[in-house]
């Protein structure tokens, strides 16, 4: 299927305009994700329809804790990312074309055939995750166009690398999104991810602007993006440009992938970061990937409640009512809560 957003240029070259790698690519050639190839000066996308990862989650898989929690969503990938990242924990299916000479594996879907599997699932949403969204944007976005005419919402789990124009275009059926921000240095960034740092805050603003409810993650790595100044310029950040109301997951590190030589993230470094974001004002700081912990639960902002007491990826008790602290009153942001 040809693709979305790209420009022709001379000598059979194409310029993928998809995300913000804007890929020039020759005749024969695919772009960094792997999953797009100019053929003859025509772009075509490789993963339509070609499912590799379909599941029923929990919304707070994705995680997403302020829409609609306990609600189930109906979770899809394609093959392919464009990131590189050393610690990835999707390597599998997301670097597949590029670890496995240009492997592209998955079943045949439809977005109809997606959106039936979600009503019958009865889930409240539809999740582009697992891989890269972005990279399957011609599926998802016919998809989530469809989904939003059964009642259905979409979001994206994304490292934010989508251009604007992308993100311009599929906001009219995009309801959410939680985002990687996986570092606050372009150093880390280029060396880990082999991107860029200030696309990701700029997608981060134009999200925010064009009114898609934002959720943030932070994998902490052991000496690589746990400093506490760094995560002090972090929080700062997602408070002044997208506002205290943004909920920050700020999760554990295993090893995996490419990177082994790195020891799990300790606890006290996750509640370390968690009291970063509280003191920089951020209203819903949540440590991940340790359950039990008690940075998962949702506490209110005004008078110190705990609000939702969640166990891993389950609810145990939610206490929010019509979108208040039933204790003090207070507005507690989100969808459906």
């Amino acid at each position: 299927m040809e693709a979305y957003l790209y420009e022709i240029l001379n000598d059979k070259k194409v310029k993928c305009n998809l995300c913000n790698h804007r890929c020039v690519i020759k005749d024969g050639r695919r772009g960094i994700c792997g999953v797009r190839e100019n053929r003859e000066g025509t772009l075509e996308t490789l993963v339509y329809g070609r499912i590799i990862a379909r599941h029923i989650d929990p919304i707070e898989k994705k995680p997403l804790y302020h829409l609609m929690p306990g609600s189930l969503s109906y979770s899809i990938a394609t093959v392919g990312c464009n990131f590189r990242c050393l610690f990835c924990q999707n390597a599998d299916i997301a670097q597949m074309p590029s670890d496995r000479k240009g492997m592209i594996a998955g079943d045949a879907f439809s977005p109809q055939d997606v959106v039936a599997a979600a009503l019958k699932g009865d889930c409240k949403s539809i999740a582009y995750t697992y891989t890269e969204p972005t990279v399957y944007f011609e599926f998802a976005f016919d998809t989530a166009k469809l989904a939003h005419e059964k009642g259905i919402q979409n979001v994206f789990v994304t490292n934010g690398y989508m251009t604007a124009e992308a993100l311009h275009m599929i906001n009219p059926y995009l309801d959410a999104a939680n985002v990687d921000l996986k570092a606050f240095t372009e150093d880390f960034y280029k060396t880990y991810c082999g991107a860029k740092l200030e696309h990701v805050k700029e997608s981060l603003k134009l999200m925010k602007s064009l009114g898609i409810f934002i959720e943030v993650t932070t994998l902490l790595i052991p000496g690589l993006n746990d400093d506490k100044d760094e995560l002090e310029k972090l929080a700062e950040f997602l408070a002044d440009s997208l506002g205290t109301e943004t909920p920050w997951h700020i999760s554990r590190f295993h090893p995996t992938y490419k990177l082994t030589d790195r020891p799990p993230t300790p606890v006290e470094t996750l509640v370390m970061a968690r009291e970063i974001g509280i003191k920089a004002g951020l209203k819903y700081v949540y440590t991940g990937n340790v359950p039990g912990e008690s940075g998962e639960k949702t506490f209110c902002y005004q008078c110190g409640s705990t609000l939702i007491d969640r166990w891993g990826f389950y609810i145990r008790k939610n206490l929010i009512d019509n979108n208040r602290c039933p204790h003090c009153g207070a507005e507690i942001d989100g969808v459906g809560l």
